[in-house]
């Protein structure tokens, strides 16, 4: 895939010092542009950072996990409480008009082509 590159976040330099887990990601690629399915159980909105800088398409985001009053959690799995993912985007993108939605869990991001990255009809004249 050409349209988007992972980063790592010691690469970029940009991230943050504390660790972070990294959320998978499915990325599907259509004539108008490139759809991000990131799956980040147990993020509320709230607590969701989505940005743009330049060529680079930031996710960062907190979990938060309930624990009933009266309860403590005896055995974690997963004991670090942030998601982190970094991309750099193609110049074929148009940053400008990332759109996201956030439902049950997953993150969905769609970023379209730029105009002059989309397929055009040309037509013939005949003489």
């Amino acid at each position: 895939m050409t349209a988007v590159n992972t980063q790592t976040q010691a690469a970029t330099g940009q991230a943050r010092q504390e660790p972070a887990l990294l959320p998978p990601v499915d990325v599907i690629e259509d004539a108008s542009g490139i759809t991000l399915y990131v799956d980040m159980p147990g993020v509320p909105r709230d607590k969701l950072d989505l940005r743009v800088e330049g060529d680079q398409l930031a996710i960062e985001a907190e979990v938060v996990l309930p624990v009933p009053a009266g309860m403590e959690a005896t055995h974690a799995e997963v004991t670090l409480s942030r998601y982190r993912r970094l991309f750099t985007l193609s110049k074929e993108l148009d940053a400008d008009k990332v759109g996201a939605e956030l439902a049950q869990g997953v993150l969905r991001v769609r970023i379209p082509k730029a105009d002059h990255a989309q397929p055009r009809k040309i037509s013939v004249q005949v003489k």
